[in-house]
């Protein structure tokens, strides 16, 4: 297992605890997370100042694990793309959350640099309004 794969397994750790603070610890400072799919509209956070509260309100609302079934390293750059699921519940309601991912992560000396996620956002949705 490569080091980058430890990293994203620590990261997934990380969130299923809610760890945000393990997060701030994980990510480089101009970490970027983008969620493609997320509705109403495509997510964008820049910067690590941006993405910790953000990651704080959506842990108060999704509360999950992350499972990886696959993980393919891009040759030549620090670059994963992996697959993963999720398993967890919507917070306020208890309604059960779960998901498939792909998502593609890139790294810098050590630490995430970004995250570029494709989901189902139905599911979610469905999720979150039961």
């Amino acid at each position: 297992m490569s080091e980058n794969e430890k990293l994203l397994r620590e990261v997934f750790d990380a969130i299923g605890r809610a760890d945000v603070a393990h997060l701030g610890e994980l990510y480089t400072d101009d970490y970027v997370l983008e969620l493609p799919y997320a509705k109403p509209e495509p997510v964008r956070v820049d910067g690590l100042a941006a993405v910790l509260p953000y990651l704080q309100a959506a842990f108060e609302v999704f509360r999950f694990t992350l499972t990886i079934t696959d993980v393919l390293e891009v040759v030549g750059g620090d670059t994963i793309v992996a697959e993963y699921t999720s398993e967890g519940t919507v917070a306020p309601s208890g309604t059960r959350y779960a998901n498939t991912y792909i998502g593609v992560w890139t790294f810098r000396d050590g630490k995430v640099a970004s995250t570029r996620e494709f989901y189902d956002p139905v599911v979610s949705a469905d999720a979150y309004s039961s």
